[in-house]
């Protein structure tokens, strides 16, 4: 059995007009939806508010690489966020993981349970981001390294 950092972690995926929020149980059995958050110049703020709430060790943001691996506008964009969040949340380590067709996984299991585009557009970030948590918990716990690229720090 590899190790695994025990403890509850927050995945964050970022889209242009929504942030979706996912949570795991501190031993990484099972990610769940927790919030869709509009994405305005209080996202950061309730982020914060949720990570209060939850306790994270770190906060799991994906990163929309595109099929052969690059960063496009979107990657920057997530980049930017995972920054503005690590510098609200000093305390509280900000990964950045490979969220490669997360958003397409969700949609494809709405669809499979039932709901129309149009009435999944909700809660999709909130499943997109348990797609990719559950995913980057599943691979620590099989190669007993944290997936993806913690954002340095500042200096004390």
């Amino acid at each position: 059995m590899t190790e695994f950092r025990r403890g509850v972690r927050l995945g964050i995926d970022v889209g242009k007009a929504r942030v979706g929020v996912a949570r795991c149980d501190p031993d990484g059995m099972l990610a769940v939806p927790v919030e869709t958050v509009m994405r305005d110049d209080r996202s950061v703020a309730r982020l914060v508010e949720l990570a209060g709430e939850h306790d994270p060790i770190e906060m799991i943001v994906g990163l929309p690489l595109n099929m052969r691996g690059e960063d496009t506008l979107s990657t920057a964009d997530a980049r930017e966020f995972a920054e503005l969040l690590r510098r609200a949340l000093p305390a509280v380590p900000v990964r950045l993981v490979d969220e490669r067709l997360s958003t397409v996984s969700a949609h494809t299991a709405l669809r499979q349970s039932g709901r129309s585009q149009k009435k999944s557009r909700g809660v999709v970030d909130q499943v997109a981001a348990v797609v990719f948590l559950q995913h980057a918990i599943d691979t620590e716990k099989r190669t007993g390294r944290a997936p993806g690229e913690v954002l340095a720090r500042d200096e004390e």
